[in-house]
């Protein structure tokens, strides 16, 4: 039996894909400061990544769908390598605006054509490997956030650490494209008109989609702050940084290997409420964080609360069951990635006028809805032999 199996080989490239993404976070402080942006500047360049892929959606679809994903992965390697070495070579803020924009495009696009090759390894293999992919999804954005911060004590320039990661990592990504068999996932098949998948949601898909919105905001805002939270808040310094997302992705990582696991035994109510309560007792963590230790505690305590939120979330939308699966969960990615469109900026303007513990201090609010609307995710029979994740586009 060959080592690198259909599985093994999806799992691989989940898990190179946001290295050099993961590699660029703890060096957003150092950019910052290079530009001399201030918390608000800042925020509104850091609009471009969210803005990039949710632009970049409506038409990923439908192209990678022509294409196939064993072909999108291997052309959006090439493409996200390019596009992810942008922001650290941004001149000026509108330079890293248009950076960060073609980021975000690049890496919707790539993890369209991961989730749909995910889904089509599961039919074709008939072993379910989803959520083992995104947790390899989530390792590969600690592993190279760790790279970040490693470069980063070194001395060496953000542009050319970031870029001799995503150098070393695209051909092994195009390797292991050109090894997956094409086992693209077929369109599901579903009968009669169906509503356009950006309409109005149903009440039931509201409160799933408010409960995800808390969830996605609070991992956008750990993403973009957690590094500039340790240097400002707690005087960090060099490799230390980026250690605060290094952490939360390894916790990330952590609850989504577990998921399936507690989920058997507590239920997708049960678990939410578990991880929601985590989350929100991070957050308070965080902002009361006398020292660094105790901020990397709360930055694990958020991860592991926000890790299965999301995935909880698919299943329950695909499982409302008054129209198709892809059509509900396609809301649900566009609301969860207004989540984070939303939150980065809003804690930039709020630290702008207050300081960075209150603006992380904003998503506990959030949070906090996210746990009430819990219950929302009761589980619902799926329709056999489909993974309604493969269906989210740009989102992991």
């Amino acid at each position: 039996m060959a080592f690198f199996t259909p599985q093994r080989l999806i799992m691989l490239v989940f898990f190179l894909q946001p290295i050099a993404f993961g590699s660029w976070l703890p060096r957003i402080p150092e950019v910052q400061a290079g530009l001399g942006l201030g918390p608000a500047a800042l925020a509104l360049a850091l609009l471009g990544m969210p803005l990039g892929t949710l632009l970049t959606l409506p038409f990923a679809g439908p192209l990678v769908g022509r294409i196939g994903a064993r072909t999108t992965i291997i052309v959006g390697f090439v493409y996200y390598a390019i596009a992810a070495s942008l922001p650290a070579f941004a001149p000026e803020p509108i330079m890293l605006f248009i950076a960060l924009m073609l980021a975000g495009s690049a890496i919707s696009f790539l993890e369209l054509g991961l989730n749909v090759g995910a889904d089509g390894v599961e039919k074709a293999t008939g072993t379910l490997i989803m959520t083992k992919s995104h947790g390899f999804w989530s390792v590969g954005i600690m592993v190279g956030s760790l790279i970040g911060s490693g470069m980063a004590g070194l001395g060496i320039e953000p542009r050319w650490a970031i870029l001799a990661v995503a150098l070393v990592t695209m051909p092994m990504g195009i390797a292991a494209g050109l090894a997956l068999p094409r086992l693209d996932s077929e369109a599901p098949a579903e009968g009669g008109a169906q509503r356009s998948a950006w309409s109005l949601p149903s009440p039931a898909l509201l409160g799933i989609c408010l409960f995800v919105f808390g969830i996605t905001m609070t991992e956008g805002a750990m993403a973009d702050w957690s590094a500039i939270f340790l240097r400002d808040a707690l005087s960090a310094e060099g490799g230390i940084v980026g250690l605060g997302y290094s952490v939360f992705a390894f916790m990330v990582a952590a609850g989504r290997f577990s998921g399936d696991f507690l989920k058997a035994r507590l239920g997708a109510v049960g678990i939410a409420r578990l991880c929601g309560a985590l989350a929100v007792l991070g957050a308070t963590l965080l902002y009361l964080a006398p020292n660094v230790i105790v901020a990397l505690i709360g930055f694990g305590t958020i991860g592991f609360g926000v890790s299965v939120g999301f995935p909880l979330a698919v299943t329950a939308a695909a499982g409302i069951g008054d129209r198709a699966a892809s059509a509900n969960v396609a809301v649900l990615s566009f609301v969860a990635l207004t989540g984070f469109l939303i939150g980065p900026p809003m804690i930039g303007f709020v630290a702008e006028h207050s300081d960075i513990r209150i603006g992380i201090a904003c998503v506990v609010p959030f949070l906090l809805l996210s746990l009430v609307l819990a219950g929302r995710l009761q589980s619902r029979p799926v329709r056999a032999g489909h993974n309604p994740e493969a269906d989210v586009p740009g989102v992991l």
